[in-house]
Order: structure tokens, then C-alpha cells, then sequence
């Protein structure tokens, strides 16, 4: 584990743990507040996020850019990351050996940040963070803490994408975060 961000950001840059490494044009460390409150994981970059080296970039990106501006957040106050921190081929889900290869480079981020709230943005995030014995459709909307930490698992923006009868859902666990927030 690293104390500082800039020897975790390092220690990534050449990383070469697992296969997702070959195709990649960037690494997507994370962005946003090193102190915040409030943080996001997602499930693993895509095609725009790979070109950029940014998370939450693409059509996905920009559903949560307007999520932000709705709840009144600025997304430079969240700090936003993925499970994996190299684009899967094809947007596929990542796989296990995938996941485990980059977790310790996510639970150094969370500790580094020490956010007050997490949202889990879809089954890959719920289930590599908190137990494979998550299932998203059934705990979507639920709070669950652990370790100090309070989890908001709920459905990625890109799942809104492809069913539009999420965003409610969506949007209510959102407001739900920022009330929760608001409170701390």
C-alpha cells in the first residue's frame, strides 16, 4: 500500500498484471477531489475513456455529468474510479483475474480518499467491492456499511442506456446519496 498518491500513480503507470494491458492506450487512474466525501466506481473504462485517460468520458459520462448537475454537484467534488483501470476488449465485463489484479490499486485509492459515501455503479462494482454474494437487481437502492463506509449500489449509467426505465431508479438513489451527504 502506498502513502501518497503520486507513488500510487506511479506504481501504476507500467503496470503489466494482467492481459488488459496489451491493448490499452491509457491507463484511467481516477479523477476528481483527493478528499472527497463522495466517490464512484464504475466498472472499467471504455473506448472513449481508454483515448483520454479520463473515467466516465463517453455517453456514460455524460448521463453522470447531468445527474451532477441535477443534484447540484460538481463533478470536480466527487472523486470518480473503476474496478479496472484498463479498457476491457469490446466494453466486455471484466474478468476475475482481471479485477483482482487492479483492486489493490482501487482500495489504495479509497483509503487514500477516506470517502464518507461510496456509489457502486452497477454489478461488477457491487460485487468486486463489497461479495460476489451481491447481486445488483436486488440491492440496488440499499445502504450498506461496512468499515465506516457507507455503499450505495446502483445501477451504471451505461445500463441507462440501454434501459431508459432505470433512470428513475437511478435518480432516486442519487438524490437519496446527496441527502445522506448533506447530512454528514
Amino acid at each position: 500500500m502506498y502513502d501518497n498518491w503520486e507513488e500510487l500513480e506511479k506504481s501504476i503507470e507500467e503496470c503489466k498484471k494482467c492481459k488488459l494491458c496489451n491493448n490499452r492506450n491509457n491507463i484511467v487512474f481516477g479523477e476528481g477531489n483527493k478528499e472527497a466525501d463522495l466517490m464512484f466506481i464504475g466498472e472499467g473504462p471504455g473506448a472513449d475513456e481508454d483515448k483520454q485517460g479520463i473515467p466516465f468520458v463517453g455517453k456514460a459520462g455524460k448521463l453522470m455529468n447531468e445527474a451532477f448537475k441535477g443534484l447540484g454537484i460538481k463533478r470536480e467534488e466527487v472523486y470518480i474510479a473503476n474496478i479496472v483501470k484498463c479498457r476491457p476488449p469490446q466494453n466486455r465485463v471484466p474478468e476475475e483475474a482481471e479485477a483482482v489484479a487492479c483492486l489493490n490499486y482501487l482500495r489504495n485509492q479509497v483509503i487514500l480518499v477516506k470517502p464518507k459515501i461510496i456509489v457502486l455503479l452497477g454489478s461488477t462494482a457491487l460485487k468486486n467491492i463489497l461479495g460476489k454474494e451481491y447481486g445488483i437487481t436486488a440491492m440496488r437502492g440499499k445502504w450498506i456499511e461496512k468499515k465506516g463506509i457507507k455503499y450505495m449500489p446502483t445501477w451504471h449509467p451505461a445500463a441507462l442506456l440501454r434501459d431508459e426505465n432505470k433512470k428513475i431508479e437511478f435518480w432516486k438513489d442519487l438524490k437519496e446519496v446527496a441527502n445522506n451527504l448533506n447530512k454528514m
